[in-house]
């Protein structure tokens, strides 16, 4: 997993309308970028509720969220407009993005094995180095934690 200070791994990724969405694309202004396993799922949904619900706040900082999943892009589109979300979400379907940022993992439940993503948010600066890394960030602390190290970061 890539910490702070590192170069942000770049990426190309359709969004839920399809249109590629690059971080290159994102350079000059802060980029919250979160890893969630699965569209509509109950924590994924209360995190990007809590993000929809704050988007005020992250604009007030200058910073753009964006949420990246293994789902397919009808997925994220149907998770978007179900939700009302009005972000941007991604579509790894081939989870790349997750692998390059150590994001894929194995996972286990109910005693069976499987890889997955684990849930983790990187705060990219406008030059696009990680200035901070939130690793298996809890769903409802998500926006208190991220906010509060925009306002530190920013200050």
């Amino acid at each position: 997993m890539p910490e702070a200070g590192d170069a942000a791994p770049g990426f190309a990724l359709a969004d839920q309308a399809g249109e590629t969405v690059t971080l290159d694309d994102l350079r000059g202004g802060w980029v919250v970028l979160y890893f969630y396993p699965r569209a509509d799922t109950p924590g994924c949904t209360t995190q990007a509720c809590g993000v929809r619900d704050r988007a005020a706040d992250y604009a007030a900082r200058g910073a753009r969220v964006i949420g990246v999943s293994p789902d397919e892009v009808g997925a994220i589109a149907k998770f978007d407009g179900k939700h009302g979300l009005g972000f941007t979400l991604l579509a790894d379907p081939d989870h790349a993005v997750a692998d390059a940022y150590g994001t894929w993992v194995e996972k286990s439940m109910y005693g069976s094995s499987y890889m997955g993503v684990q849930r983790a948010t990187f705060l990219i600066d406008p030059e696009g180095d990680i200035a901070r890394v939130f690793p298996k960030v809890q769903p409802k602390q998500h926006d208190d934690l991220v906010l509060g190290a925009l306002d530190e970061l920013t200050a």
